[in-house]
């Protein structure tokens, strides 16, 4: 038997590969499906199964591009309802897999078709258990968004029945079994996972506050809920793909591909609107970018701001990006469903000025030199593209401060006067380079970026404060 966990950082996500006898099932499978179909040729096996825990909202899932390719048959858990050919399995439903047994155990709450997998190995021994999103390490999946879909389900019902799922299928489970979930830190898909990518049960029975078994089902509820920040605007949207099915990722890779020319570049930019995405380090694009264009560095979290700031799905994109970086580029805009690349512009920013087409500019200044400027000048301006939360806990102590979260940019800029200069930062400057080049493109000229971020302003000889709650004044 070989279990196998491939985790994929951007999206803190982990898929699984299991073999046992030549024959082998994949669980929670990524849109790019090559190495799984790599990894059982070297095992000289055949993908029997590929197991879905439930309809991702996080990432569009390969499991059509999987089952076209090699034929295995796609499993989900009970109440599913896919639009395509697939085996909805029933409560406790044993699936052979060679010389190894996977029992689906329906844990509705996540959502209402969530299931978890249970492995018996060949001398019928529970060995470990795939857990999706109902159980993570150290947290278990955020209840709300289901409802996003259905509108019936409230937040309420499904933590109520992510309650009984925890407490009636996972908790009456060996201490010795090995939990592997979904998803680890990073992920908007709970709120307190662990950086570890998998644990034992009982590790989780003892850590975990969700499986306090102390909880009533109403504090249960209450602290499930507590804290949960509002989802990505694409996780509806990508929950419904992987519902009703979507291209083959070769089809969309095609489409992407396409080197295109300055002159053509700028040529499909005017005649189909697409929007223009930086995908280089936020330095490079600082120093010359295309007019107009948005920055999200690969390097960053480019998925999740990607899916927060362009919430249309079908909306066409063209790319500027390092050399030799562009299918990976293509790719992780595909894993979230942005399936409309129009292509990318050949030779990169390089081969833009050698054509003779205008860049544009993004100001900097050090936190030594800000500093200087809250003391002299009365009339300074900073923006804080941080979180809420960021900048409650911690945030510069001066009155004209103003926190205008990156998440919500689109929506608040009019609280911005397009005539007065402001200085812009977030933690460490991604983000606020990420702000910078959306404002710039909606003709605020007067944006100066805070070089270092929050991390600089600590270090620089600026006061600071924390946000006071007034109740802890009386």
């Amino acid at each position: 038997m070989k279990i196998e966990q491939i985790y994929t950082g951007c999206l803190a996500q982990g898929a699984y590969y299991i073999e046992s006898k030549g024959e082998a099932v994949v669980i929670d499978p990524l849109r790019e499906v090559g190495a799984y179909i790599d990894k059982a040729k070297a095992d000289n096996a055949k993908i029997k199964y590929i197991f879905e825990t439930h309809f991702h909202a996080d990432f569009v899932s390969g499991h059509l591009d999987l089952a076209a390719k090699t034929g295995a048959t796609i499993v989900y858990g009970p109440t599913a309802k896919p639009g395509f050919e697939a085996h909805v399995a029933e409560d406790g439903e044993i699936f052979k897999v060679g010389d190894i047994t996977i029992k689906a155990i329906h844990t509705p709450g996540h959502t209402m078709e969530s299931t978890c997998f249970l492995l018996i190995d060949e001398n019928g021994k529970e060995h470990s258990i795939y857990t999706g999103d109902t159980l993570f390490i150290g947290d278990v999946g955020r209840p709300d968004l289901a409802q996003k879909v259905i509108a019936d389900l409230t937040q309420e019902k499904l933590a109520s029945h992510l309650y009984d799922s925890l407490r009636n299928k996972i908790m009456t489970l060996s201490d010795d079994l090995i939990v592997y979930p979904a998803h680890g830190a990073g992920s908007a898909c709970g709120k307190k996972m662990s950086k570890e990518t998998f644990d034992t049960l009982g590790n989780q029975k003892r850590s975990n506050y969700a499986l306090n078994p102390d909880l009533s089902r109403e504090e249960f509820i209450e602290q499930v809920l507590d804290g949960l920040m509002p989802p990505p605007a694409y996780f509806p949207q990508n929950v419904l793909m992987n519902i009703q099915g979507y291209d083959s990722l070769d089809k969309v890779m095609a489409r992407g591909k396409k080197a295109l020319t300055p002159k053509e570049f700028e040529a499909v930019a005017n005649e189909t609107g697409a929007v223009v995405i930086d995908t280089r380090s936020q330095n490079d694009f600082k120093n010359a970018f295309i007019p107009n264009s948005i920055f999200i560095g690969i390097d960053g979290s480019f998925a999740t701001w990607v899916g927060t700031l362009i919430p249309d799905l079908k909306q066409e994109i063209l790319i500027v990006a390092e050399e030799g970086r562009e299918e990976e580029v293509i790719t992780r805009l595909a894993r979230v469903g942005y399936d409309y690349s129009l292509g990318y512009l050949a030779g990169g920013l390089k081969a833009w000025k050698e054509a003779g087409f205008e860049t544009d500019s993004l100001d900097s200044v050090s936190p030594g030199k800000l500093a200087q400027l809250l003391k002299t000048d009365e009339n300074i301006h900073v923006l804080d593209v941080r979180k809420e939360s960021e900048y409650k806990a911690q945030h510069i102590d001066d009155k004209h401060v103003m926190n205008l979260p990156l998440d919500y940019i689109s929506e608040n800029m009019q609280k911005i006067n397009r005539d007065e200069k402001y200085y812009i930062h977030c933690a460490g400057g991604y983000r606020s380079v990420i702000a910078a080049s959306i404002l710039k493109a909606r003709g605020f000229d007067n944006l100066v970026d805070i070089e270092l971020g929050f991390k600089g302003i600590e270090n620089a000889d600026i006061k600071t404060t924390a946000y006071v709650c007034p109740s802890t004044l009386l």
